[in-house]
């Protein structure tokens, strides 16, 4: 069920009942998954809600940082997805576990982030500072909106001084309610690019997450479910587990079908129905051609084709089939803009 670490995966998995008889926990990212901004996205409340009634648990995994657990549960349960604080694991948690490993119980850790790392800190007898004057003996950096030109200079100040530093993650784009807005990637390059220095990164994909998150749910059959192919897909990869990757978020079929190994998802879906629905088995058609719900592909002079009728999500599964093992083969992705081109439109 669950693929090694550093398993090569050529061709997305099929199954024959609904995932939610397969997994015992849904490890869901939020951003591009659940929710953009404060919005929920469409289908989510509903798929999450029957997929909890089916018995799977929902555990929620981010590494937006930059709210508390109990904050984000109640947006949640706003939204129509009832949860608790306990739910919500955050790459502030695991950042925070990372610094306590580093320094004495009760030290001042400098802050650059808001009110999640400040909490996650707390929560492991650490006192959160906010100016190299208040002297802290290590750094953690996590996404926030408020986070400005001054708190990155003293970050740097402090990275300078050679205080241990670490980052809640390196995403360098987040998705909101207006579109694609820079990360905590993008904050924590404008430190290093100051310092010459690179944090000690502690979200998704690294196994410091993973660890944070088995240690806090106990799940036995996890499935990683997320929108990112570098954090969410490379995180399962990394820590042998499966995988769905949804089309809400920031992953575009580009991307998918050029992924390196370790960006390969175990599953696809449109939206978090995919929870509920049985998987379709890709079907080798032999010559390198791979056919799922009335869709073939293959690969012709080194550039994808795709031909049949049918889902859209159905030709994405043949199209990587056919990507994925043509790569693996020759050691490049295939051109893929013809096949790109005969993709029906998104309905």
């Amino acid at each position: 069920m669950a693929e090694s670490a550093g398993q090569v995966r050529s061709v997305p998995q099929g199954s024959a009942v609904a995932l939610t008889e397969v997994y015992d926990t849904a490890l869901l990212d939020l951003d591009g998954v659940v929710y953009a901004g404060p919005h929920a996205i469409e289908h989510a409340v509903e798929s999450l809600e029957r997929a909890r009634a089916a018995g799977m648990r929902l555990a929620y995994v981010t590494n937006n940082a930059s709210r508390p657990p109990r904050v984000v549960a109640q947006h949640l349960s706003e939204l129509g997805v009832p949860a608790e604080p306990a739910d919500v694991i955050n790459s502030a948690q695991a950042a925070a576990r990372l610094v306590s490993e580093k320094v004495p119980a009760g030290s001042r850790v400098l802050v650059v982030g808001g009110a999640g790392l400040v909490e996650a800190l707390q929560e492991r007898g650490l006192v959160p500072v906010r100016s190299l004057a208040e002297d802290p003996v290590a750094v953690a950096q996590g996404y926030d909106p408020s986070v400005g030109w001054t708190d990155l200079a003293e970050a740097s100040y402090a990275v300078g001084r050679g205080l241990p530093w670490v980052a809640s993650n390196t995403d360098l784009s987040i998705p909101t309610a207006r579109g694609i807005a820079p990360g905590n990637g993008t904050l924590v390059a404008a430190v290093s690019a100051a310092t010459g220095v690179m944090p000690e990164v502690a979200g998704k994909p690294l196994p410091p997450m993973h660890r944070e998150t088995v240690l806090r749910t106990g799940a036995k059959r996890p499935l990683v479910v997320g929108d990112r192919l570098d954090t969410d897909i490379e995180g399962a990869f990394n820590g042998g587990v499966d995988s769905l990757l949804v089309f809400t978020g920031v992953t575009t079929p580009e991307l998918l079908l050029a992924a390196p190994v370790q960006h390969r998802p175990t599953y696809l879906s449109d939206d978090l129905r995919g929870l509920l629905e049985p998987q379709p088995v890709v079907a080798a058609l032999g010559g390198g051609r791979f056919g799922c719900g009335g869709w073939e592909a293959g690969v012709d002079g080194g550039a994808l084709t795709l031909d049949g009728t049918g889902e859209r999500i159905d030709a994405l599964r043949a199209l990587c089939a056919a990507a994925w093992t043509w790569a693996d083969a020759n050691g490049a992705a295939p051109e893929a803009a013809k096949a790109l081109a005969a993709l029906p439109a998104v309905r």
